[in-house]
């Protein structure tokens, strides 16, 4: 009977408070199945990315709340922000970018309202309508802001990226028009002497004491090579030596242009040299495209005919060695040059002299002595010179946390002040007296 009265007073009980738990489990789901709220009064702003080549626009979702867009990007609220872009107002707006997550193209400002991205690979000219939509799991995309007319892309006439290049390069084509106006007035410029250039009249003169010619090979490679080039522009230097000691400059080569080329620089240099009835088309000739067949022809006829002088500047490969090689067994003077470094031990090791990188290429203005040249060669060493106190300073300012104008500064005083000191005192010293 007693059991009975307290089962009795317990079941109110316990149905009220089966009741209130009930209730609290679907006051719980109802909260979590309420998808996050949009947020409200969010503008969509979008321009044209300043100084750029046409194909890219900047865009700015502003008005967010910055504890709600916190929360967003942490991943606390279950939502996506999806960016659409559409040629038509009324068109599909496809989605080419969301957040979160962030994959480095949204950037939070500084004040956490507003998110940013720069919108890249569109074509210039062409007009963009942009809606920024909401989402949520299970539901449909909310528009969330759009733009009401459109923005089109346009290209600028430099791209802002590339300011320092700019500066780079008006720092060196202004040193090259600086010099080449010394130059042209008449004032000597210096350059250190290359011993491989000194010897090119001994090597013509001997060619002409001993009747015999002299082999020029301006590399392997076609003239889109800037080291064949250079080559052939040695050769008109050389060619013009040797049109005046009246000694014949024999050129084979593996490619047609080439011959074209070297063709054309012998003919104007006999010209220069007042001998144009002295030019003979035939020494410069055509051999095979084939590397190691046109190596295997220059060493039987360097064998055969036994050249006085043996000339091997522009780009070369394997053949370098069997060329020098072979120049050398004849006992014929040789130079060689080339920008290639893994061929320059064996030209050093088997050649009487050798151009080695820059080199070669400052050898026109070296045996030329033109003021345009001379001053254009002049005015790149400035340009590097000045490029490598930039470097140098970039990386003192990294490493000491230094500003780079302060870097710059420092670089100068260091460097500068005993270089000035230096000449101001050379200039001073008295003459030797002879």
């Amino acid at each position: 009977m007693t059991k009975q009265r307290l089962m009795i007073c317990r079941t109110p009980l316990l149905w009220g408070s089966m009741l209130l738990a009930s209730a609290f489990q679907a006051q719980l789901g109802l909260a979590a199945e309420t998808p996050p709220v949009m947020p409200a009064s969010i503008e969509l702003k979008a321009a044209d990315h300043p100084w750029d080549n046409g194909d890219s626009i900047d865009v700015t979702l502003s008005g967010f709340d910055p504890e709600w867009l916190k929360k967003l990007m942490e991943g606390e609220i279950s939502g996506v922000i999806s960016l659409g872009i559409s040629e038509e107002q009324n068109g599909l707006f496809p989605v080419i970018a969301s957040v979160p997550p962030n994959d480095g193209t949204w950037s939070v400002s500084e004040d956490s309202k507003s998110l940013e991205m720069n919108l890249s690979g569109l074509k210039r000219d062409e007009k963009y309508f942009l809606r920024a939509f909401w989402t949520v799991p299970d539901a449909e995309p909310q528009l969330m802001a759009s733009i009401t007319e459109s923005i089109s892309p346009e290209r600028q006439w430099f791209i802002g990226d590339k300011f320092e290049l700019l500066f780079v390069g008006l720092v060196i084509c202004g040193s090259v028009v600086l010099f080449i106006e010394i130059a042209r007035r008449g004032k000597p410029l210096k350059v250190r002497k290359i011993a491989g250039l000194e010897a090119v009249d001994e090597a013509v003169g001997r060619a002409t004491e001993m009747g015999r010619t002299i082999l020029f090979i301006p590399g392997i490679q076609d003239m889109n090579d800037i080291q064949t080039i250079a080559g052939l522009n040695i050769l008109s230097q050389v060619a013009q030596t040797a049109a005046e000691y009246e000694a014949d400059v024999e050129v084979p080569t593996d490619r047609s242009l080439v011959m074209t080329a070297a063709r054309e620089t012998l003919q104007n240099a006999y010209l220069s040299a007042g001998k144009p009835d002295a030019y003979n088309p035939d020494l410069a000739y055509y051999v095979t495209d084939e590397q190691f067949g046109f190596v295997a022809y220059v060493s039987g006829h360097m064998v055969r005919e036994k050249p006085a002088a043996c000339f091997y500047l522009g780009a070369f490969y394997a053949e370098s060695l069997i060329l020098a090689e072979t120049g050398n067994s004849i006992g014929a003077i040789q130079v060689a040059g080339t920008a290639e470094p893994s061929q320059l031990p064996f030209f050093v090791a088997a050649c009487d002299y050798t151009l080695i990188g820059e080199e070669l290429f400052a050898a026109s203005a070296y045996l030329s002595g033109s003021p345009e040249e001379m001053g254009s060669l002049k005015g790149q060493d400035a340009g590097k010179i000045l490029v490598g106190a930039g470097v140098l300073a970039g990386c003192l300012a990294e490493t000491m946390a230094w500003s780079f104008m302060a870097s710059l500064g420092v670089l100068t005083a260091v460097i500068g002040i005993p270089a000035v000191t230096y000449h101001l005192l050379k200039a001073k010293r008295p003459e030797a007296v002879t």
